[in-house]
């Protein structure tokens, strides 16, 4: 009798569902479910009050939609009975963490709350908390705090500290009535298990917890604000539970919103892109894999804990048990690439690609595809949301250099593409230089499986052959081998990850491979490239921040004429 499991993903606009069958790994059925509320970033949806700019919110209620409507879509769809589902794992893009009260509920959800922002799910892309990230970098920096080398050198504003220490600052009613602040992704599956289990990847690499030492001492947090002094008692957790392992099983309530067997085997919630690197089949270091979507994160294995500079984290057994795990990233690759078809591309485009039954990018993409290696004169930097890595900075934005009058739509599009590309090598560079060796790439993501130029010219970029993931949900896939793994060997699932793996992980059989004149190219943009890394980043010259100083400066003032003339 077959065996199957359930991996739900949930990325920045949506979450999805995959049924997969134990054993071969193949893809039996696939349900999206596109969030109610969406991204929040404009007007909180209880009575439109307007959010300040870099705020970025989420509504735990769609958490619970997308288990409710895609998981028996699944099952309906692949004809398979709940009875041959033997486990279920959950991904999150990460940090998205919420304030809860003692009952479990997010503070959004209550009568008192629901009208303020502070009590939403703050997503992964929420920046809001940039000067508080500054303030701890500053403090830890000048108390010699050693666990931020194990960070590159600087906590961002994405991760929970600098979130919660803005809760705390901008409303102290809302951190008051907080009883945990949690990853959305853990309490997703406490509403699975009904018990709330904190799991070692997030904590590890968004909450500067270390499975040796733990989190920082209590005088790193007084020397923050004395308020945070005992945080990690009064708002988190030491319990941390390791990924891999079991969180519980399906409670009764859990099983009917379902349409699954009560007392199915839930797995320790897990990030998506570090859940991604099993399901290609990578469990050995020396292979970075990038997962490629609204923004990117290269997850890298390693035997040592190195330090380097500008990375997301190091964490043991942070993505494969037994193994250091690397994480990079960067804030801005399909948001970039959307934001450019909906704001710069004239309506003739538009007109052309609909004459032609395709979408827009594809439009561009076929125009841009037929350019030349640096005939278009263009080059940018790729901060249109901030630097995660190496820079760690979302007051950073965009740069496009070398328009004209004649500059095309597919030019500048290709330009943004190739600025993406740049980054990643800016990151490979990265490891390289302290000693971690890269001796593989491999993506996943809708614009690996999607779009042949950006994966070519990624290749070209890093001089580098690209392997595909097979699957085009990659981080359900590797949930859904996760739940197999919590469902242990005795019920038809595995024994460890890397078990999983050798049966369940697929790879297309196709490979990018680098065209050596374009690399050759490539390499002179990526020297100009760098120049302006540094002199935009590294303090040289401040004008991106400057200009965000001004453009602050008239917000404030305009709030302040609003308020007086009311």
């Amino acid at each position: 009798m077959k065996k199957y499991s359930i991996g739900v993903d949930y990325g920045t606009e949506s979450g999805r569902a995959v049924l997969v069958e134990i054993g071969t790994g193949r893809e039996v059925a696939t349900a999206i479910k596109t969030y109610t509320h969406g991204v929040i970033d404009e007007l909180l949806p209880s009575k439109g009050i307007k959010l300040e700019s870099d705020w970025a919110l989420q509504h735990p209620n769609d958490y619970i939609e997308v288990l409710e409507i895609t998981i028996p879509e699944v099952l309906k769809l692949g004809n398979v009975s709940s009875e041959d589902v033997i486990g279920i794992g959950i991904d999150f893009t990460a940090c998205t963490v919420l304030p809860i009260n003692t009952h479990g509920v997010p503070l959004c959800f209550t009568e008192e709350f629901k009208d303020h922002p502070h009590s939403y799910v703050k997503l992964w892309k929420h920046h809001a908390a940039q000067d508080e990230a500054n303030r701890l970098n500053k403090i830890a920096e000048n108390r010699g705090e050693k666990f931020l080398q194990r960070y590159g050198g600087k906590i961002s504003s994405e991760w929970l500290i600098p979130k919660l220490w803005q809760i705390l600052n901008e409303a102290p009613e809302i951190y008051e009535a907080t009883d945990q602040f949690v990853e959305a992704t853990d309490w997703v599956v406490a509403q699975l298990t009904g018990s709330l289990k904190r799991n070692s990847c997030t904590a590890g690499y968004k909450a500067i917890w270390h499975k040796q030492d733990g989190y920082p001492s209590t005088e790193f947090f007084k020397a923050l604000d004395e308020r945070l002094e005992y945080v990690v008692s009064e708002k988190l957790s030491t319990d941390i539970s390791p990924i891999g392992s079991k969180a519980g099983a399906l409670t009764n309530q859990a099983a009917e919103l379902t349409g699954l067997m009560p007392g199915t085997a839930v797995a320790i919630a897990n990030v998506d892109a570090h859940v991604a690197v099993p399901a290609v089949g990578i469990t050995e270091p020396g292979k970075l894999l990038m997962v490629m979507g609204t923004s990117t994160c290269h997850i890298l294995l390693g035997k040592e804990e190195k330090v380097i500079p500008g990375m997301c984290g190091v964490v043991e057994d942070g993505v494969i048990p037994g193994l250091m795990g690397y994480e990079a990233g960067q804030s801005c690759v399909g948001d970039h690439f959307k934001w450019f078809t909906e704001n710069c591309v004239p309506a003739s485009y538009y007109e052309e690609a609909i004459s032609m039954n395709i979408t827009i990018q594809q439009l561009l993409t076929e125009k841009a595809a037929k350019l030349q290696v640096g005939e278009s004169g263009l080059i940018c930097l790729d901060w249109w949301n901030g630097n995660r890595s190496t820079l760690v900075d979302a007051d950073l934005t965009g740069v496009l250099l070398g328009t004209t009058l004649l500059t095309k739509p597919e030019e500048i599009y290709r330009a943004l593409i190739e600025a993406t590309a740049y980054g990643t090598r800016t990151i490979v560079e990265a490891f390289r230089n302290e000693g971690v060796p890269i001796n593989e790439i491999y993506a996943c993501g809708g614009i690996a499986e999607k779009n042949k130029l950006i994966m070519q010219i990624y290749s070209d970029v890093l001089n580098m052959d690209i392997r595909i993931s097979a699957s085009s949900q990659t981080p359900a896939l590797g949930s859904a081998m996760f739940g197999a793994v919590a469902a242990g060997k005795e019920n038809g699932g595995y024994e460890s990850i890397k078990e999983a793996a050798k049966e369940m992980a697929r790879l297309k059989d196709y490979i990018y491979k680098p065209n050596s004149h374009n690399s050759e190219v490539y390499n002179d943009l990526f020297k100009e490239y760098s120049i302006l890394y540094d002199y935009f980043g590294r303090g040289k010259n401040n004008v991106m921040k400057n200009l965000k100083k001004i453009k602050q400066s008239i917000v404030v003032r305009s709030k302040n004429k609003d308020t007086i003339a009311q």
